[in-house]
Parts: structure tokens; C-alpha cells; sequence
């Protein structure tokens, strides 16, 4: 099973999509869940992963997206974390998950979780110290009943080298941008603490509203409209660097 724990995506050049929660596909049975809801924002994040092909396809990029539904394994959080195999995702119990132990914890993390992130490295190890990583996300455009104001947030820890630029390019072009919001980026443990930070690679974490990635056209006019942003912001980051550097 592990050789279908991602989808992988070839490309050259020293830049890396990732999207974690790419797909809603469950084992049979679907973990005794209703089928609606994997078609919801508890299984996947939706759109995101239309969005990193399209950028993996614009730059000829590789990328690695999940395959499994985030309700078997969450890829975007350590092997330690306490959350990995959730029991309960927005008020809704997950029966398959209940009675998972720490055996079937301990399977999950081989057949699925482990091969990702091997992937990740391998890849990494291939670009070398050039790699800059791009870890695409999406958001509900309300939580708990509150609407949340940002079109995209840009997730970053204590490595601004690709978020500060993104952030000022994003907001150039009309987008109303989180600032480590909806959520922190500043997660011990998560996939790009673990390829990005603990590597000392540039790299940013990408949150899209989900209401404007809703449909293949959205997430295909998103992606467009991104490109330029993102090359602006790696212009940006190359030569504040290069200034650094004098």
C-alpha cells in the first residue's frame, strides 16, 4: 500500500509543492463515516490540491501531494502528535478512528505518513541547499460561525526569508492576507518544520480561502493569478539575500 501513499509529480528546479491534504479517498468501509462527508472540509482541503498541480505544472516543479484523506493520517503533523489520528474533526466522531491504538497508529504512520515525508527528503536531497518549499493549503471561509476576513494567509515560523516578501507581494495585488492566520505556522513537528526549518530551506506554508478555489476554474484562475506573485517573491528574497550578503 505504501507506493500509493502519495501522488508524485517529477519536475526540475529548486522549487518543491507540497500539499498535505490533497485528497478525501478513505480505506473501504471509510472509517464507518457518512460519504457526504468526505466530500467536505473535514476529509481534504478543498482545491488545494488543483492549485499545487497547476503551479507545479507552470514552473515544471516537482510535487508531492497526499493521497489518503487526512481523517486516516493528518501528513501535515509529527508521528508524535497528539492529533495525527483524530477521533473527533468539527463536531463529527470518526468511528474507524475510535478504537485506533497505538498499534493501529504505529501502522498508519508506515503504510502512509512514513513514505511521504521519505519522499519529501529524497527529493530534497536531489535540489540540495537551493530547495525553496511551497506547502499549499485551504481554509473554511467561516469557523464556528464567524466569517474570517482573509483571502489567503501565508503560515510561516521563525524563517521570514519567503514569507515577508510573499506576504507584501500578495497584499500589492489585492489580496486580503493573513499574517499567521487563520493558523499559526509556528507547529514543532509538521511537514515543514521537519523539511523546511530543521534543513534551514526557505519556505512558506499557503492558506486559500476556500470559496475561491471551489471549482476547477477557480482553482485554475488562482494559480494564475499567483504565479507572478510568487516569482515576485522569490525575486524579493533573492536579492534581500544578496544584499544581506555585500
Amino acid at each position: 500500500m505504501t507506493e500509493n501513499a502519495f501522488e508524485a509529480i517529477s519536475g526540475r528546479g529548486p522549487l518543491v509543492f507540497l500539499c498535505d491534504h490533497a485528497a478525501s479517498a478513505l480505506p473501504p468501509g471509510g472509517l464507518g463515516l457518512d460519504p457526504a462527508l468526505l466530500s467536505t472540509h473535514i476529509a481534504y482541503d478543498i482545491g488545494a490540491a488543483s492549485v499545487t498541480r497547476a503551479l507545479a505544472a507552470a514552473y515544471g516543479a516537482p510535487a508531492l501531494l497526499g493521497a489518503w484523506s487526512r481523517l486516516l493520517i493528518d501528513l501535515n503533523r509529527g508521528a508524535d502528535d497528539p492529533t495525527l489520528v483524530m477521533k473527533l474533526s468539527d463536531g463529527s466522531i470518526i468511528p474507524g478512528n475510535r478504537a485506533a491504538d497505538a498499534a493501529e497508529v504505529a501502522r498508519r504512520i508506515q503504510a502512509f505518513h512514513a513514505p511521504y515525508h521519505a519522499a519529501i527528503a529524497a527529493e530534497l536531497d536531489r535540489i540540495g541547499p537551493d530547495a525553496v518549499l511551497f506547502s499549499m493549503h485551504s481554509f473554511t471561509p467561516a469557523w464556528k460561525g464567524r466569517p474570517r476576513p482573509w483571502d489567503v494567509g501565508v503560515l510561516y515560523d521563525r524563517d521570514v526569508r519567503l514569507a515577508a516578501p510573499l506576504m507584501a507581494r500578495l497584499a500589492e495585488a489585492g489580496f486580503t492576507v493573513g499574517d499567521n492566520e487563520p493558523y499559526t505556522g509556528a507547529l514543532e513537528g509538521d511537514t515543514l518544520w521537519r523539511h523546511g526549518t530543521m534543513r534551514g530551506l526557505p519556505h512558506v506554508l499557503i492558506e486559500m480561502r476556500q470559496d475561491l478555489v471551489g471549482t476547477d476554474a477557480q482553482t485554475q484562475g488562482f494559480a494564475l493569478r499567483l504565479k507572478p506573485i510568487l516569482d515576485a517573491a522569490l525575486d524579493d528574497m533573492a536579492s534581500n539575500s544578496e544584499a544581506v550578503g555585500q
